[in-house]
């Protein structure tokens, strides 16, 4: 029997459990449709709130020792143009997941009810931003407001919430459960880690906005963690996001019991060919271990 990459998740069927994360060659419907078309098993959106933002000025993004730091400021036109990005994507045949922010609860049940009539399959809630002070990981890491506006945003809508959670907390388990107490069908893990770069020679930080999100290889061990120790905490699935560059990376998050893994700064250091290497490493490993599908693979490190 071949292997099977195909994944079951949130009433889904993926071709395969790899995913392109928020914020990354998101921008416009073309780009998402050209991501699927390049072998992703489902595309995520860049976030989008009820009213446009700009973002902050650059420099935005900086390459620092293990990865990449960006403080974009989640720029977008708002939440209503959604709908042609997200048509044009779906034209590629493959799940596409709508990112969404707010300042508040109602902010987020907003976003997500104008989101949610443009028919992605799934919405996703990102309470993580750490470079934006009035959204994102100021939210998430207030576990009753994740549980509150996670219940907000399930009242509003019908399709799959996931909640994409910030590493930026002492106890991210127990925000993951506060998740899942406001309805949370899954949980993403893990958005960026708050970093700071300084130019000596500028004598000050190199992003705009000072602060920024750290992501890349560097943040794979936090990332791995956080997945290990939120699916001993839940009963619903994980996604993990962090540092995932090759096959090898996406086996570790499965084996601490990922259903799916978010592709992101990967893309940058390897374009989109990064999709078909990871699913051809994927399938190679389950064959040399006389597996057949990922089914098999989920979770087993979680008994050590």
């Amino acid at each position: 029997m071949a292997t099977d990459l195909a994944t079951e998740l949130l009433g889904l069927r993926l071709r395969n459990p790899l995913i392109l994360a928020a914020g990354i060659l998101g921008i416009s419907g073309h780009t998402l449709r050209r991501v699927a078309e390049s072998g992703a098993g489902a595309v995520v959106t860049k976030s989008y709130g009820v009213e446009p933002r700009v973002g902050y000025p650059n420099p935005t993004v900086v390459e620092v020792t293990g990865g990449l730091m960006n403080a974009m400021g989640l720029p977008n036109p708002g939440v209503a143009e959604l709908k042609e990005e997200i048509v044009e994507a779906k034209k590629a045949g493959v799940p596409v997941i709508a990112s969404i922010y707010g300042c508040s609860g109602a902010d987020y049940a907003e976003a997500a009810e104008i989101a949610s009539s443009a028919q992605p399959q799934a919405i996703e809630l990102n309470v993580s931003c750490p470079h934006v002070k009035e959204v994102g990981a100021q939210i998430g890491q207030d576990a009753d407001a994740v549980e509150s506006i996670t219940r907000s945003v399930k009242a509003k809508i019908r399709i799959p919430v996931i909640v994409k959670l910030t590493p930026n907390v002492t106890n991210i388990a127990e925000i993951a459960k506060s998740a899942q107490s406001g309805g949370a069908d899954a949980i993403t893990a893990i958005n960026t880690l708050k970093a700071l770069a300084i130019d000596p020679d500028m004598m000050r930080p190199i992003l705009a906005a000072g602060m920024g999100g750290l992501s890349g290889p560097a943040i794979k061990p936090v990332a791995l963690r956080c997945v290990y120790e939120i699916k001993k905490a839940v009963d619903i699935p994980v996604i993990g996001c962090g540092g995932i560059m090759n096959w090898r990376d996406a086996v570790e998050f499965i084996l601490a019991g990922a259903s799916g893994v978010q592709i992101g700064t990967a893309l940058m250091y390897k374009d989109l060919m990064v999709f078909k290497d990871i699913e051809e490493g994927l399938r190679d490993f389950l064959a040399r271990k006389g597996m057949n599908t990922l089914a098999e693979l989920c979770g087993l490190a979680l008994a050590a």
